[in-house]
This record gives C-alpha cells, structure tokens and sequence, in this order.
C-alpha cells in the first residue's frame, strides 16, 4: 500500500487492520520519528523548523507557521496546517485519520491531537478506526488539553486549558471541562 492509497482508505473511515496498512504505518513511523529527532534533538532557526515541517508532512508549510519544538507525531503526513498557525512546545498529533488547523489557530503546550480509536470489542480491539480532527479558523487550544478524533471546531473557538473535546464545537463559543461543556458565547 502507498500514502495515496492509505490516506483515502482513511478519508473513508475504514479500519485500519490488514497487512498492507500495518506495513505502510510502520514505514511512516520510522520516517516521522526520522524527521522529528532530528527536529527535538538541537537548535533550528524558524526557517530551519519549517524545512523539517515540510519534510514531516510531505508538502510545504506557509512562511508565517511557527513551532515550538519538541514537536511529537508517530504518522506526519496527514497534518495539513493553515497560514499564521502557531503550535507551542511538547504537542502530540496522531494524525493517521488527519489533523486540519485553519488560518489564525493557537495551539497551546501540550495538545493531544487523537485521530485513531479502538473497537469496544475485546477480540477486534488491536484494529484501530480513524476519524479526522478539523479545526476553523483563529481557534485557540489551551494547555494540557486532548481532541478526539472525528470532532470538527468551529471558528474562533476557545478550548479552555485541560479540556477533552470529544463532540464538535459551534463557532464563536468557549468550552471547557472533561469532558467539555459549552462555557459562553463569543461576541
């Protein structure tokens, strides 16, 4: 299996259970712990930083994106990042179901992006199902907090430092808890 094949087999939500795929994500894997060592291990000026960006996630990234390393992912290629993004140290992206952040996103330290879950049933729990995680335009995400995959945020969202965003968030809102809970509008 090549990326192309396996990143519209994910679009489509499908289980992630045979040879092929296992194969494929353990290629990319090693790829991504590749460029990100090296991204972790010294000093980058921005410029270098979003080089090694681009070679992670296989396209390249717009001059105003800006990252904090340490930077984790276990995948790379499913992460598509808008202009002005800024993503602070110590975050983690699963991104094998895919990872979208809008134009103006603020990501906090330590965010947990989570695209894959597991089956409720024991004996087809190793097969791991993916969903997308979408975020609009100018969110910010706080410290500490985790996304599950398949929620999609809306623009100009807050998500309070700590949180766990299981369902999607309306535009123009501020959640927060664990899980989260609708806080305020945005006016």
């Amino acid at each position: 299996m090549e990326l192309n094949d396996f990143l519209a087999h994910v679009a489509m939500r499908k289980p992630l259970d045979t040879p092929e795929i296992m194969e494929l994500l353990n290629r990319m894997s090693d790829e991504a712990r590749r460029i990100t060592f090296e991204l972790n291990g010294s000093y980058h000026t921005m410029e270098e930083i979003r080089a090694l960006m681009s070679r992670l996630f296989g396209r390249p990234v717009d001059d105003t994106f800006r990252v904090f390393p340490p930077f984790y992912t276990d995948f790379g290629k499913n992460i598509h990042i808008g202009k002005d993004v800024f993503i602070n140290a110590c975050c983690h992206f699963q991104d094998q179901g895919g990872v979208t952040l809008g134009d103006g996103c603020l990501i906090g330290h330590n965010v947990v992006f989570a695209t894959l879950n597991h089956d409720m049933n024991p004996e087809k729990r190793a097969a791991m199902t993916p969903a997308p995680i979408v975020l609009g335009k100018r969110v910010w995400v706080g410290s500490n907090s985790t996304i599950l995959q398949g929620v999609t945020i809306g623009d100009n969202v807050i998500i309070a430092a700590g949180a766990v965003v299981t369902k999607d968030v309306p535009a123009n809102t501020v959640v927060g808890g664990v899980p989260t809970k609708f806080i305020r509008n945005i006016e």
